[in-house]
């Protein structure tokens, strides 16, 4: 049988690109209504998705007023919160949320995606972040964020802690035997009693091993770090590749750095994330995309810029060429990124801010076949595993997503018709770990 294509869901912000809550169709208070969350995942669900991928940030003040107040992105709800409840309302579709190594206990993690595991029925999946927002770092008592290389070394042994606490318990402990009195056997418990250098956690993890054995772990890091970690332990990397070169380059890269870890590549699936925007013919997508982009403030653009890059741009000369930068302490694969970027397209600072200030990443408009024909370059083209979705407006975007592409993806034999099985494993092929305490 021929690849698939794996897709997730990019789901907060439910609209990835600035202006999507100004469009005359949106759901403007989407990010916080429930009611709106709902249709989106049992849309995505009988879209056959992979998962529902819930971001997450720990700062709201992180960039200036005149930008911020543009912005929709100011109140959502806490990801696991909400995740476990559109665990009620759907039946197949994964659920992943981003948690921070840096600013979490591991102790908290392990219960909170343990439950949600449980609770879904083998659903749940951890995207693990380091958080490169040094406005966050304000929110955790600390005045300084925590140096770059640092938050990597942290995240190691923050992900080991992790798993180690959901094999605290052997499957078959639970004995729950009313005649004896007898609940557990204490043989099948293992505690943990790490000491490392960041962490030092004793364990059991008071919840019984999840479903999956392990929620899916995901991570998203683009720097060389970042892909270290990934290449390490992840199962899924949320790519951002915006050209099928840069991302045959990525894939390779990736996947190398696994085998020098001794795993397997096909246990990584790498997902790099697509802004896509349908339409019924090509005119209408690119007319959808020129109202998008119409509706983006220039106060939006240049703050936008300096958050993703790192430095703050609004002293430059806007319409000049990007100048040198100096490091910067936040996400260094995106800033490299974007000064490519900048580069190859002869761009000045305010065009680069422009692009930014709606959505700077890769972007598919056109028809459901001319985007099933991307899709399927970049797939055949050893480019990716799939994609993590992400839509101009909801609901539109989203409806018209399900509606005109899955369809014609399904009729190239590129994506499922039908769910096969029940975990999110299931969805990416995925095998459940075996407990390191308990192998029997």
């Amino acid at each position: 049988m021929a690849r698939q294509l794996h897709l997730g869901a990019f789901m907060r912000p439910v609209g990835i690109h600035t202006a999507w809550w100004r469009m005359p169709s949106a759901y403007p208070d989407a990010n916080f209504n429930l009611q709106h969350l709902v249709r989106f995942i049992q849309t995505l669900e009988r879209g056959k998705f992979d998962a529902f991928f819930m971001a997450d940030h720990l700062a709201v003040l992180n960039m200036p007023m005149e930008a911020l107040r543009r912005s929709a992105t100011a109140t959502s709800f806490e990801p696991l919160t909400l995740l476990s409840a559109l665990a009620m309302v759907t039946e197949r579709i994964g659920l992943v949320a981003t948690a921070s190594t840096t600013f979490d206990e591991p102790y908290h993690i392990a219960r909170r995606f343990a439950s949600l595991d449980h609770i879904s029925n083998g659903r749940a999946g951890w995207n693990v972040v380091t958080t490169s927002n040094p406005d966050a770092a304000l929110n955790f008592g600390m005045e300084e964020h925590v140096e770059h290389d640092e938050r990597y070394h942290r995240a190691r042994e923050f992900h080991s802690v992790v798993t180690g606490l959901w094999d605290s318990w052997a499957d078959d402990a639970w004995l729950r035997d009313k005649e004896i009195g007898i609940f557990f056997d204490p043989d099948k418990l293992h505690v943990l009693a790490h000491k490392g250098e960041h962490l030092s956690v004793r364990g059991p993890l008071n919840i019984a091993r999840p479903v999956q054995g392990w929620p899916v772990i995901v991570q998203a890091g683009a720097s060389d770090a970042g892909r270290e970690l990934a290449a390490e332990t992840a199962e899924v990397i949320f790519a951002s590749s915006r050209t099928m070169e840069d991302g045959q380059k990525f894939y390779a890269d990736v996947k190398a750095r696994m085998v020098a870890f001794g795993r397997d590549p096909n246990t990584l699936k790498v997902l790099p994330g697509a802004l896509v925007i349908a339409g019924r013919s090509t005119e209408e997508a690119w007319a959808k995309k020129a109202l998008l982009d119409s509706l983006v403030h220039p106060e939006s653009g240049i703050p936008n810029l300096s958050i993703r890059l790192g430095v703050d741009v609004s002293g430059f000369d806007l319409d000049a060429p990007l100048p040198e930068l100096p490091k910067t302490n936040q996400g260094q694969g995106g800033q490299a990124a974007l000064v490519a970027l900048a580069k190859r397209d002869n761009m000045t600072v305010r065009q680069l801010a422009q692009m930014v200030g709606g959505y700077g990443g890769l972007q598919m408009v056109g028809t459901a076949s001319e985007i099933a024909d991307t899709m399927q370059a970049w797939l055949e083209g050893d480019a990716c595993d799939g994609f993590n979705v992400m839509f101009h407006t909801v609901p539109d975007g989203l409806d018209d997503f399900v509606d005109l592409v899955v369809p014609e993806l399904q009729r190239r034999g590129l994506y499922r018709r039908e769910y096969e099985g029940t975990t999110l494993r299931d969805h990416l092929g995925l095998q459940r770990p075996v407990n390191r305490f308990f192998a029997g």
